[in-house]
């Protein structure tokens, strides 16, 4: 059975959300943020960060990696494009956007706003930031114009995996009314009882 290590409002929350989507037996290991970094966790996740998971003898960390090995393995073809269609190349791209690219102007938004302590933050930072955002931004908002979710008309972990990214956009102000399609998108999310579970 797959152990999932989590901390509340973090990228775990992706994982927590595929499985619970997926439906299939999971554990699941809360660990508080500021505990992170103890030597015991950092045997699992050598940063000390997550989402971190074990399956049997594997050791797993980075969501990305973690979300396409479980369905590849547990997922039967649920939430995905199918392998080898044509589809399968989008549906990878935002996947591997979502984190690679789409989130990194946000987190420094967060960092030098509201986490790192005062003396440490730099408003340049948070300004290049938020123009990089504004691009990636309107760049999704323009994909989901004519869409429910990234692939279309079905929900599949390419949204987890976005998801995540446009609810810490909305979470930090950096969704605006500016982005209605986002918007929606993000409420129809919402409104899925596996991430609330995953969110509470």
């Amino acid at each position: 059975m797959i152990r999932l290590y989590h901390s509340p409002l973090m990228r775990s929350v992706r994982i927590y959300w595929l499985l619970e989507e997926l439906g299939i037996p999971y554990q699941l290991e809360t660990i508080e943020f500021g505990k992170l970094q103890s030597p015991a966790y950092r045997r699992t996740h050598p940063m000390g960060k997550v989402p971190a998971i074990r399956d049997g003898d594997l050791t797993m960390f980075e969501s990305g990696a973690i979300l396409e090995y479980i369905l590849e393995r547990y997922g039967n073809g649920r939430l995905e494009a199918a392998r080898g269609s044509a589809d399968r190349g989008t549906f990878l791209q935002w996947i591997h956007f979502a984190e690679a690219s789409a989130f990194p102007p946000i987190a420094d938004v967060a960092a030098h706003s509201f986490f790192r302590p005062e003396a440490d933050r730099i408003p340049a930072v948070v300004e290049d930031g938020k123009a990089r955002a504004t691009i990636i931004l309107a760049m999704i908002e323009e994909w989901l114009a004519n869409r429910q979710y990234l692939m279309g008309a079905e929900f599949t972990a390419a949204d987890i995996m976005m998801g995540i990214t446009m609810l810490g956009a909305k979470w930090y102000d950096l969704l605006t009314d500016a982005h209605p399609s986002s918007l929606a998108y993000v409420q129809r999310l919402e409104d899925r009882p596996a991430l609330q579970k995953a969110l509470s």
